[in-house]
Parts: structure tokens; sequence; C-alpha cells
């Protein structure tokens, strides 16, 4: 007899979720983590009496009803909007790219007028077929809105140049012809008050779970401890890499308090231009409308990945999509582990998607 029904391998919204879930059911569950805290990328620290991203900003947004009542029970959310706003070499630009842009671009004010200006420009392009994604951020927005806006915070995220890039990762950008700073289209959004670990925290009331610990560490000993694993880990790694290493990007946070108010006026500021070397900053206490005579700010760079790095990006080139198909089939020949999650299913996901996922595989449990 197995002393748990289920392991689960991550303490992140997916596994989280499904432990809540299986936990109401009866089932007996043990959670692990290799971090010392609860979370995974979602988790939030307070510092200062404000709520830290510590992996980056999380800005809940969905328009599916069930999701965001399902989120709900276990915070209450504010009314924070995404409105980010892009700094290029010190003119500011409000995204995504809409009529209050496209004004401080042209000097244009009705739609008609920057539709003129943008079919102006791509007229000008002669491009036919883009051969890259440099051809392609053209073909799409023009050239202005392509250098100021979109090369450098591409280039810098993929850490290549965009004419090294292949032209399918831009599939589209969105223009917006409305004076409309709301980033999401979603009907449902915002930053849970009092930060992300308190939903984890509730999710998690009732299990067991052990911090500091690493499922490749104590892999043997683990296996055997449940009927089933759950698995939001780097699903290649699981396998050893036996295939072959699937690719990520990574990135890396430089946090500091500062002894002011107010830094930025924004919760988040891009960088657009190729020479600063981070793609943003953010200033944490904005999201929940902070008024602490302090503030903390994150600046964030895009980083190569190695295997000593957290994987936070999945690159879903056609190389790395074929190689991912084939530990999907090594994955669904098993009996007793369920892969999940970012990395388990190598697959780029906001947070209502992996809550869905979560909880469709909860259902998918007999």
């Amino acid at each position: 007899m197995s002393k748990y029904d289920y392991l689960i391998v991550g303490s992140g919204l997916f596994g989280s979720v499904f432990a809540h879930e299986m936990n109401k059911k009866g089932k007996k569950c043990l959670v692990i983590d290799k971090n010392s805290h609860i979370g995974g990328n979602v988790y939030t620290e307070n510092i200062e009496g404000i709520n830290v991203h510590k992996y980056g900003a999380h800005i809940f947004h969905t328009d599916n009803k069930e999701i965001w009542e399902y989120v709900n029970q276990f915070a209450e959310f504010n009314r924070y909007t995404n409105s980010p706003v892009a700094n290029y070499k010190g003119e500011i630009y409000n995204m995504p790219f809409n009529m209050n842009t496209f004004n401080k671009l042209w000097g244009v004010f009705t739609p008609k007028e920057a539709k003129a200006k943008i079919e102006e420009e791509l007229k000008s392009t002669n491009i036919d077929e883009p051969k890259n994604l440099e051809e392609q951020g053209i073909k799409l927005v023009g050239k202005t809105i392509y250098e100021k806006l979109v090369k450098g915070y591409t280039e810098k995220q993929w850490g290549k140049r965009a004419t090294e890039l292949p032209a399918f990762i831009i599939k589209r950008l969105p223009v917006r012809f409305i004076y409309d700073n709301n980033y999401f289209n979603d009907r449902y959004q915002g930053i849970p008050i009092g930060g992300y670990t308190k939903i984890i925290e509730k999710m998690l009331e009732g299990i067991e779970v052990k911090l500091n610990c690493d499922f490749f560490e104590n892999r043997k000993e683990l296996e055997g401890m449940a009927d089933k694993i759950v698995f939001t880990g780097e699903i290649d790694k699981y396998y050893n890499y036996s295939l072959g290493e699937l690719e990520y990007r990574s990135l890396r946070f430089e946090t500091e308090v500062l002894d002011e108010e107010n830094y930025q006026g924004n919760a988040v500021v891009n960088y657009t231009d190729y020479e600063t070397p981070y793609t943003r900053i953010i200033e944490h206490k904005h999201f929940e409308f902070g008024t602490q005579p302090k503030t903390v700010i994150t600046r964030e760079y895009p980083d190569k990945w190695t295997k000593e790095k957290i994987p936070y990006y999945p690159i879903n080139d056609e190389k790395n999509n074929k190689l991912y198909e084939e530990y999907k089939k090594l994955a669904e020949k098993e009996n007793k582990v369920i892969f999940g999650g970012r990395l388990g299913q190598y697959k780029y996901y906001d947070m209502d998607d992996v809550i869905m996922s979560a909880l469709e595989c909860v259902n998918n449990q007999k």
C-alpha cells in the first residue's frame, strides 16, 4: 500500500489546484517543491508592506467566468488594469499600440488618420513574403512602430537579432484604433489583494507540503510513496533527456528597495530600445494601489537558459515542438505519471489556462 494517493511535484498553480481538488475528493496528497517557498513562479513576498512578484509581473486575466469565480474563492481581487508604458530612449508611449500611441508618434488625432499613416508605411515596405521576424514585424505595423516599440524588446527577449529570428514568431501585433490603454481584452482582470501566495496557501490548506525537496535527488524513494505522480517540472528532465534537450528562455531579476514613494508612476514600464539591457522595470506597489512610504522595483533581464537556471518560456519553434511530441508519446504510455503546467506540457500558459488545464486533469481522474 502506498502512503499517498498522489505525489505532486511542484507547488505552482497547476500542482496546487490539482492537490486542492483531490483533497476535496478525500484523496491523500503530498506536495513537494525544491524551492524554500510554495507558489512556484506566482510566489509573492512581502517587502516593506508591498507584495513583490518575485518571478516577474503576474496579472490575472480571463474571459472565462467559471475560472474567475473559481479563483475568487481563494482571494478577493482588486480592479487593477494592465496598462504598460513603453520607454524608447526617453520617449514614452502607451501599449498596446492604440490611438494614444499614434498621436505621440505622428501627431494624428483620428483613427482614419492613423490608418492612413500605417497604410502609407506598409506600402513602402515592398515585403511580399517575410523571410525573418524583422520583415514580418515591418509588414504588420510599418517601420516606425516596429523600430521603436518591437525590434529592440524582441531582440533582447530572444537573445538574437530580429533578422536571425523566424518570421512565424510574430504572427500578429495588436493594433487598436481607439483611445484605450488596457492591454488585455478579457472581461475579468485584477490582482489578488494580499498577493498570490495567499491563494496558494488557501489551496494547500490541510495538505502535507515538503519544501526544499528535490524530486530528482530523492526520486526512487518518492516514486514509491504514491499511487500516482503529478509532475510539473520539465518533461525532458523527467526522462533524463533521453531523446534530447528541449530549449527555454530564462529571466534574471534585480530587486531593490528605494527610499521614495513613487519611482516610475506605473506598475510596468517596458524598455524597447536594444541598448538598455533589461526589458522592463516593475514597480510592485502599483499592482495594489499602494501608499507605502517606500517602493520596491525590479529590473527584468532576459537570460540564456542553462540547466542550472529556471526555465521560464518554452521555445515553441518547429524543432522543439517536434522533440516535445516525441516526449509526449512517452508520457501517453505512462500509467502512473501525469504531466502538467508550462514545463510538463512544454506550452506557454496564462494563469487562467493553467487552472483550466489542472481542473480538466482532475476530472479525467477515475
